[in-house]
């Protein structure tokens, strides 16, 4: 039997998975059994040419981010992640909504959080500075930061050393310009794994993973919400919301749903002021979205 190399899965192309072994990539097919790869997925291929190869088995994985597929199910859009970074803005208008779906999702997948504010050179920041606090009155770590300016990229940068992040984050936020900024020749690299696989300017949807020059992997992955709420629950979705946490034995009911149920600790506590009510409200949104 060949050869068993272990690999690193960086990008989804057309047909084929690009695997980077030991310095150099490697387009490959997979074994027909095995499960849908991710990029960030830990591989073991055996190669069939001098840049072809095959991947045999995907190793354990210590996180996995899925998105919803047809036919209500899922897709893994990347693997052993360490940190997802919520990249928001002013502009386009801050959805908040969407940073908690985000947020919940990190909670129940024990990948740590961070959110990034770019565009603080923008001046109506201030209309956030409140909303903003109750983030990180639960412990969310905050970058505040502007590509186009180069404020706080070298803090983010330090940040992102020695792990496996990903950015998310709705359209227009400038995960793209942020990017940029981190990877200086990420059109290079972009376009020597194109060159080797043979497609030519592959302008990808899918997620690809790359390498930043001070350290660490940064997975870029374009398109609005590449997770959602799929594969979740009601009693999970709660539990994703940091300050529900110590509240959810207290309710009555252990079934409760925290919406009008009779004696739910959660609502009290939002009605009573002890936990923030537009934090609670967005909770009863996701709840019907799901």
């Amino acid at each position: 039997m060949t050869d068993l190399i272990e690999g690193l899965v960086v990008s989804h192309l057309g047909q084929g998975i690009a695997v980077e072994v030991e310095n150099e990539i490697l387009l490959c097919q997979t074994r027909r059994k095995l499960d849908t790869v991710a990029v960030g997925d830990q591989v073991m291929v055996t190669k069939s040419s001098v840049d072809q190869g095959r991947i045999e088995e995907i190793l354990p994985r210590r996180s996995l981010l899925q998105r919803p597929s047809r036919n209500k199910k899922t897709r893994p859009v990347a693997a052993n992640i360490d940190k997802i970074y919520v990249v928001f803005a002013t502009e386009p208008h801050c959805d908040f909504l969407l940073i908690d779906q985000y947020l919940a999702i990190c909670e129940n997948k024990n990948i740590d959080a961070v959110l990034v504010l770019n565009k603080v050179d923008l001046s109506n920041i201030k209309d956030l500075e409140a909303e903003l606090q109750q983030y990180q009155d639960l412990g969310y770590t905050m970058h505040k930061v502007s590509a186009m300016e180069n404020i706080g990229i070298a803090e983010l940068k330090a940040a992102l050393n020695n792990q496996i992040s990903i950015f998310a984050g709705q359209s227009g936020v400038g995960k793209s310009s942020l990017t940029n900024a981190l990877i200086p020749d990420k059109q290079l690299k972009t376009n020597t794994v194109s060159e080797i696989t043979k497609h030519g300017r592959h302008t990808t949807t899918a997620a690809t993973l790359y390498h930043l020059p001070e350290g660490g992997d940064l997975i870029d992955s374009p398109g609005v919400a590449i997770f959602g709420l799929a594969d979740m629950t009601h009693p999970q979705l709660a539990w994703g919301y940091r300050e529900f946490q110590p509240l959810l034995e207290e309710c009555r009911f252990h079934n409760c749903r925290h919406i009008n149920d009779k004696g739910c600790a959660v609502r009290a506590a939002a009605e009573a002021g002890e936990i923030p009510m537009q934090r609670y409200q967005r909770f009863l949104k996701l709840i019907q979205k799901m």
